[in-house]
């Protein structure tokens, strides 16, 4: 007897996790149990070894890096990997530092395995540029310094005018905003001048670079240093640049320790 049925093939599933700024221990549970349960890992550049590590022994581990300055994996070929494996019904985990939605290019892969009728689970992770100032042991917002905070990348996708640093300036000024800097080391002469027309040059900033990392470095400095200071410290990607009156007390104990512990 013949069947009518259509035999249909295996489908998977995915899972955008947010692997965090780099420390296992920073890691959500709910990212915990996704990795373990992962049959297949998409693994972004600057996701930690020891992250990976908690892949289970039989897992397939494809490192599809995502670095500012180097040569990158198309995102057109990872979204075409994840489409292949879920069809191919395997658990899927596209494992990203810091958050899938903050500057990890979560949403164009959502809206791409949605368009093929895939649906898509997305597990938040804490992101770099907050694990970075918390480091430094500041907030990014404080009633006395700062109103509100903006994210921002600047890093600029060829034909694209990017920010407008001159506009962001003066909103930060007027408002009393944090910025946070995305993606803005190789840029920063850039960025510095154009912020310098809407904030003052004594404005604080520090660098952060392999936040929450054991190889973690930074520097506070002002806004009208700061390309020297970068310079000066041979500070690289991964890096992020926060600029505001938040940084202002980092700033005081490393000109002043002796007055800070005093207090």
């Amino acid at each position: 007897m013949t069947s009518n049925k259509t035999t249909l093939s295996p489908s998977g599933h995915c899972i955008l996790v947010g692997a965090g700024p780099g420390d296992p221990e920073l890691l959500t549970l709910k990212a915990l149990k996704a990795i373990q349960a992962a049959t297949v890992l998409l693994v972004d550049d600057l996701v930690s070894n020891e992250i990976v590590a908690f892949a289970r022994p039989e897992a397939r581990i494809v490192y599809v890096g995502k670095r500012g300055g180097c040569k990158s994996t198309p995102q057109a070929f990872i979204e075409k990997l994840m489409l292949m494996a879920v069809r191919e019904g395997e658990n899927v985990v596209r494992l990203k530092g810091g958050d899938p939605f903050i500057f990890g290019r979560g949403g164009e892969e959502v809206e791409h395995l949605r368009a093929a009728g895939i649906e898509v689970e997305v597990i938040n992770g804490i992101t770099a540029g907050l694990a970075a100032v918390t480091s430094l042991g500041v907030p990014l917002t404080h009633r006395q310094h700062a109103h509100g905070v903006v994210f921002v990348t600047g890093h600029t996708k060829p034909g694209d005018t990017g920010t407008d640093w001159r506009a962001l300036a003066d909103t930060a000024h007027k408002a009393r905003l944090t910025l946070v800097i995305y993606m803005g080391v190789s840029g920063a002469g850039r960025i510095q001048n154009e912020l310098l027309t809407g904030l003052p040059a004594s404005t604080p900033v520090a660098v952060i670079q392999n936040a929450s990392l054991p190889t973690q470095r930074h520097i506070t400095t002002t806004l009208g240093a700061l390309a020297d200071a970068i310079h000066e410290a041979g500070l690289a990607s991964p890096s992020i640049i926060v600029v505001g009156d938040v940084i202002s007390d980092v700033v005081l104990a490393a000109a002043h320790p002796e007055a800070v512990r005093a207090a």
